[in-house]
């Protein structure tokens, strides 16, 4: 290690130094390019600090290359500046090919800054859920039908990027579907990805729309494989199916004046279309139903006094029965059955009297 580090030194010592300092100055162009190469080495990281780095570094050899042509004369400094010059300009266009390469259609890119930014998704899995639709952007005209109750299979999961979408069952209006929103999540949900179903409600969309649409099975693969991804979809689905649950609350409070909790069991019932020919004979079994509630204790049915009911806690024993309270009228509606109208109200009436919604479902009737 000493005698490299002596020779070493015997080198420097034996080098022939300067005998005299040039007394002008290098021209302007050798000094325009030290200040560019400063400038470049000052760049900092990501695809536009690249481009800042290799773009002065570039423009800071080009003007060696001419200070070395026409002031130093030197044929190594030429050929050396040049090179490096050439590296960077190769480097530039690598970057811009990748630029290309990687650019989103404008409708993904809308999307997802839309709905995937402000989750702080990452571009390049945003990517690999784009690449899993084929980059394809589908269109349905106004009035086409995207499903088709009882008919169409459910193969596929579609997400509105414009228009607006009609949901109806039995001819009856639903709610509607807007952009960025999952057009079947519910039927997505209600399926496992080794059942099969159909639609029960038909999509019609009632102006120009267009949407992507992820195939079941490529979709399926991916949510396998791409944990991240996987929790993601099970985020908006739920967000999407709580939207359109909420909307259709809204809509039975616009109707009834009544805010009906979505936790029911029976306010499925009131979505589901009604039947053109059970309408005189429900309202009967309605008003059949409702004398026993009406009647005094001594007119209850014998099967009903047979069957004891369940024994309630300790606490509960001591307070007398509730009175029994009229029902609600029930407004005619094209769009909700009387039926189902009624036993949503029922239940409004027992939750709204209870202590407590936990009450309410305490008593095992709806512990389902």
């Amino acid at each position: 290690m000493s005698a490299n580090s002596s020779r070493a030194g015997q080198l420097l010592l034996q080098a022939s130094a300067c005998i005299s300092w040039k007394q002008d100055v290098e021209g302007a162009v050798y000094h325009l390019a030290n200040c560019l190469l400063l400038l470049g080495f000052m760049g900092g990281s990501g695809v536009y600090g690249c481009f800042y780095f290799f773009g002065f570094l570039s423009a800071g050899y080009l003007c060696c290359v001419l200070w070395g042509w026409f002031s130093a004369c030197g044929l190594d400094i030429v050929l050396w500046s040049f090179l490096l010059a050439v590296v960077c300009l190769l480097q530039l266009a690598h970057l811009v090919y990748r630029l290309r390469e990687d650019t989103l259609a404008e409708e993904f890119d809308l999307l997802y800054k839309t709905l995937c930014l402000p989750l702080q998704v990452p571009l390049q899995t945003y990517k690999e859920i784009v690449h899993c639709c084929e980059k394809q952007v589908l269109t349905l005209a106004t009035e086409q039908t995207y499903a088709v109750e009882g008919e169409t299979p459910i193969n596929r999961l579609s997400l509105l990027l414009s228009g607006r979408v009609r949901v109806s069952q039995d001819g009856q209006f639903l709610h509607y579907i807007f952009p960025y929103q999952f057009m079947d999540s519910p039927e997505w949900e209600s399926l496992q990805p080794s059942e099969e179903g159909v639609f029960q409600v038909t999509l019609t969309a009632e102006t120009s729309c267009s949407y992507i649409s992820w195939p079941r099975k490529s979709l399926h693969l991916l949510l396998t494989k791409e944990r991240y991804i996987s929790c993601l979809f099970s985020a908006l689905l739920g967000y999407d199916i709580s939207e359109k649950l909420y909307t259709l609350n809204d809509k039975l409070f616009a109707k009834f004046g009544l805010r009906f909790d979505i936790r029911l069991p029976s306010l499925y019932h009131v979505l589901g279309p009604t039947a053109a020919d059970a309408g005189p004979e429900s309202e009967k079994g309605d008003e059949e139903a409702c004398e026993p509630a009406a009647s005094p204790p001594q007119a209850t049915p014998t099967s009903l006094q047979q069957t004891p009911p369940c024994s309630p806690p300790p606490a509960a024993t001591n307070f007398p029965a509730p009175p029994s309270r009229a029902r609600l009228s029930r407004p005619d509606s094209s769009i909700l059955g009387e039926d189902s109208t009624s036993l949503v109200l029922e239940d409004f009436e027992e939750v709204s009297g209870s202590e407590s919604f936990m009450d309410y479902r305490s008593d095992g009737e709806y512990m389902r």
